[in-house]
């Protein structure tokens, strides 16, 4: 699952929010820390379209490894530092 090309990808999706103001330009309004960061810019980052990004954002969503908050229209993604913690102690245990 993240050993494919995709989970390369989404390695790198989990590494850039785990920084997100280092990698992501700050909003007018919003903290990308603190708020987390939309679909469309990781898109930007990547280099893909926005589809092809939120399709990687909803399956770490999905596995837990992300939380979402939305506002207005907009979906922001986070780092759930705690379900991540939870998966490596599992993978540290050898599973």
């Amino acid at each position: 699952m993240m050993g494919t090309p995709s989970g390369h990808i989404r390695r790198t999706i989990l590494a850039w929010l785990q920084d997100p103001a280092a990698h992501f330009p700050t909003g007018r309004r919003r903290d990308p820390a603190e708020t987390g960061v939309t679909a469309r810019a990781v898109a930007a980052k990547l280099g893909v379209p926005r589809r092809t990004a939120t399709a990687h954002l909803d399956f770490l969503t999905r596995l837990g490894l992300l939380r979402t908050h939305r506002v207005r229209c907009r979906t922001y993604y986070r780092r759930d530092e705690i379900r991540i913690a939870e998966v490596t102690r599992i993978f540290e245990k050898g599973w």
